[in-house]
């Protein structure tokens, strides 16, 4: 395990104040449906409408504390690089974010908005990666990598600490499941701090690599993401992450295509959120549990928000898809 509960907790003091302490609250509406107690941690409403400003602002802050904070690289599908750029504008700090051609627009542009240098290639996110990396060699900025990073770990486990804070019982933390930085630090958090409470992971059956490796006990060849829930569609799995996630996760599920449109309106028609297909992975799979968690109390983290309003429309209320 490369977390350590010190680093996590004080991470809390190093990420901006945007993104901590974030609302968490049952919503009967939404358990009334589900036939389960719902917790709600909201990670949209920042500047960055996503959990990912805590790793973010964890890995600057501890790179200036070292010295070494002149300029970041990363390869994001949106949201990594969205927060890695609000953090550096913040910090002084310069940002070049790669991100592949076909990635969210509504993302790539909200990167530019916040001062990244964005670079777009052709292909998946690991040739994002490949690009990133050669940067970061050609110039000397610091390679900022979503998991392998642990400081995205850690910042994110600070969810989990928030989560631990609820009063009364909590059966099981619902997590959403990309490469893995999310999971694994609240999944650390919750295990150090509540040790009774399951941490389930969910990922797209589109998208499954994580989930697959998680079951084998090792990384298993897929083939390539075909999800709507592109925040958690890597295909490759990261090792020393798979072996942090493994010491925590109790279980990994995969949910349709079909339960993640569903879920989505469920938060939107129940709880008046927008929110993008990788938040709604956790309503999903109590959609498709067969009762698994009837009568328990479940918190679910909504992970991010960025969605265009032309997809959201489309997958909501059934308009025509943005082209």
């Amino acid at each position: 395990m490369r977390l350590e509960l010190a680093r996590v907790l004080g991470a809390r003091g190093q990420i901006s104040r945007e993104f901590v302490e974030t609302p968490q609250y049952e919503c009967e509406a939404l358990g009334e449906v589900l036939g389960c107690r719902v917790v709600l941690k909201v990670e949209t409403l920042n500047p960055v409408r996503s959990f990912k400003g805590r790793g973010t602002d964890t890995v600057l802050a501890r790179l200036q504390e070292r010295g070494t904070a002149n300029a970041v690289v990363c390869a994001s599908a949106g949201n990594l690089g969205q927060a890695l750029a609000f953090g550096g504008r913040a910090r002084g700090i310069g940002v070049t974010v790669v991100a592949s051609a076909a990635a969210n627009p509504l993302k790539i542009e909200r990167m530019k908005a916040f001062g990244a240098d964005v670079v777009l290639v052709e292909g998946e996110i690991e040739a994002a990666l490949e690009t990133a990396a050669r940067i970061a060699d050609e110039t000397g900025a610091f390679l900022v990598e979503d998991s392998k990073d642990i400081g995205t770990c850690e910042g994110a486990a600070t969810i989990g600490v928030e989560l631990t804070e609820l009063p009364g019982a909590l059966d099981a933390v619902l997590v959403s499941l990309g490469a893995g930085a999310m999971a694994s630090g609240v999944g650390f958090a919750v295990k150090s701090l509540r040790e009774g409470t399951e941490i389930i992971c969910v990922q797209p059956e589109q998208a499954p690599a994580m989930t697959l490796a998680l079951r084998a006990g090792r990384p298993v060849e897929v083939g390539a993401p075909d999800t709507i829930a592109d925040g958690v569609a890597g295909r490759y799995v990261i090792p020393e992450v798979l072996d942090d996630l493994s010491a925590v996760a109790d279980d990994a599920v995969l949910v349709t295509e079909a339960g993640i449109v569903e879920a989505m309106r469920l938060l939107y028609r129940h709880a008046g959120l927008v929110v993008e297909p990788a938040a709604a992975l956790g309503v999903a799979s109590i959609l498709e549990s067969n009762g698994r968690f009837s009568g328990k109390t479940v918190a679910t983290i909504l992970c991010g928000s960025n969605v265009t309003p032309t997809d959201f429309a489309h997958w909501i209320h059934g308009t025509p898809p943005s082209t």
